[in-house]
């Protein structure tokens, strides 16, 4: 029996750098650094409120083949791709504390039907959107 989602994938073009992101400017934690063979490595982070959920941040190489690995290294140096949502207490505030550290933001908080979103780019090219979320109905979005 599934009992939890216990890892993610977040894909980065140096995971030096995406770990010190997530953990000195985010506030994840460090967890796992493994060399397994020549070509791959292990990096992992979690948030400390939510241990059991791992967030690999994996290079595009191996096991992936080099066009697909080629593809996901394009789609971040252009910015164009998609991480995690991540919740947040008070999405205006937590937008003047990241964007004080010098994070970029491509839209800043916004009310929605659901709550108050920001989107943010990691520093590998991922957009990560920040969620206030709030009680609501289907018929909110109409």
């Amino acid at each position: 029996m599934i009992t939890n989602v216990s890892l993610t994938t977040v894909y980065c073009l140096d995971q030096d750098e995406a770990r010190d992101f997530y953990v000195d400017v985010l506030g994840f934690a460090a967890g796992a650094d493994v060399h397994m063979g020549k070509d791959y490595r292990w990096v992992t982070v979690f948030h400390p409120s939510q241990p059991e959920l791992e967030i690999t941040l994996s290079k595009p190489g191996p096991p992936l083949d080099e066009e697909t690995a080629a593809f996901y290294r394009k789609q971040l140096e252009k910015g164009q791709m998609g991480g995690l949502g991540l919740r947040v207490d008070d999405c205006r505030k937590t937008y003047e504390e990241l964007s004080a550290k010098g994070v970029t933001f491509l839209q800043e908080p916004s009310d929605r039907p659901y709550g108050v979103e920001a989107v943010i780019r990691d520093n590998s090219g991922n957009w990560l959107v920040l969620v206030e979320p709030k009680e609501f109905t289907p018929e909110d979005f109409a």
